[in-house]
C-alpha cells in the first residue's frame, strides 16, 4: 500500500463477541481503493462477523471501522450509499422476475429514471441475465441467483462491494463467471472486500487476510502467503496449525 494514500477501508483493533463467544479479536487491516481483498480461513474464524460490521449491520464492541473516511457507526448514513453488501443469503424475491427484482432495488435506491435503462443493460448484460429478464427469480439456477443478487447490489453503483462467500455452493462455471464480473468491477476502480471458502478464488485476490479462531494470522498477497509451500491450501493449513499449537502451549503454561 502506498504510504501517502489513506486506505478506503480501514479496520482498527476491532473486536466483537456474542455472549461468551469471541467472534472477532483485535483485528486490524487496511484495504486500498480499487483493490480486490479476500478473507479466508477456517469456519467460525470471524469472517462473516467482520464483514457485517464493515457493512454497518452490527457495531463492533471495540475498535473502529472507516469506509471512505467515514466511521461505520458514527457516520452510518454517509457510509450506506458508498457500499453494496451481499450476505450469504441474499434477499431476492422468488415470485418476482429478474427485471422486477432489479426494478425493486432501483426503487429502493431512488435511481433516477433516466439512468435506469443504462444500468439495467449494464448489470444484467455482463451477468448474462438479459435473456432471462422475464423469468421468476425462484426458477433460476443457484449461480444465476447469485449473479442477479450481485446485479441488484451493484445497481446503485457503490464505491465498495462487501461480499460474504457469494459463490458458496455454486457450480464451477458460474463461480468463474461471477469472478469475471468482480474483476471487471475492480478494473473500473471499485474496492471489493470478499470472503471465500474456495482457495482458488483466494488466488484471484490482490491481497488476502487469513483468519482463524477470531483472530487475524496474516495479511499479504496470495503469492507471498504460499511462497514456501506447494499451494495456498498447504500454506493456510500450516499457519493454522502453528496458531493452534501456540494457543495450546499458552493454555498449558497458565
Amino acid at each position: 500500500m502506498r504510504r501517502d494514500v489513506a486506505p478506503f477501508v480501514s479496520v482498527e483493533n476491532v473486536s466483537m463477541r456474542f455472549g461468551a463467544v469471541e467472534a472477532v479479536r483485535d483485528v486490524s487491516l487496511a484495504v486500498e481503493e480499487g483493490t480486490l481483498f479476500g478473507l479466508v480461513g477456517s469456519d467460525g474464524a470471524g469472517k462473516s462477523t467482520l464483514l457485517r460490521m464493515a457493512a454497518t449491520m452490527i457495531a463492533p464492541l471495540a475498535g473502529r471501522i472507516a469506509i471512505g473516511g467515514f466511521d461505520v457507526v458514527k457516520d452510518r448514513k454517509k457510509v450506506k450509499p458508498l457500499i453494496g453488501y451481499m450476505p450469504q443469503r441474499f434477499g431476492l424475491y422468488a415470485d418476482l422476475t429478474v427485471d422486477e427484482n432489479l426494478r425493486f432495488f432501483m426503487d429502493v435506491f431512488n435511481i433516477p429514471r433516466g439512468e435506469r435503462i443504462r444500468r439495467r443493460e449494464k448489470y444484467l448484460g455482463f451477468s448474462n441475465l438479459l435473456p432471462f429478464a422475464d423469468r421468476p427469480a425462484g426458477n433460476l439456477s443457484g449461480g444465476m441467483k447469485q449473479k442477479l443478487g450481485l446485479a441488484c447490489v451493484l445497481v446503485h453503483e457503490p464505491r465498495a462491494l462487501i461480499l460474504d462467500e457469494p459463490t458458496n455452493g455454486v457450480d464451477p462455471v458460474s463461480r468463474q463467471e461471477f469472478w469475471d464480473i468482480l474483476k471487471q468491477m475492480r478494473q473500473e476502480g471499485m474496492t471489493i472486500l470478499v470472503s471465500t471458502a474456495y482457495l482458488d478464488e483466494g488466488e484471484k485476490c490482490d491481497r488476502l487476510a487469513l483468519m482463524h479462531k477470531a483472530g487475524l494470522i496474516e495479511t499479504a498477497a496470495p503469492a507471498d502467503i504460499r511462497a514456501d509451500f506447494p499451494s495456498l491450501e498447504d500454506a493456510m493449513i500450516a499457519r493454522i496449525r502453528d496458531v493452534d499449537e501456540e494457543l495450546a502451549n499458552e493454555a498449558f503454561q497458565r
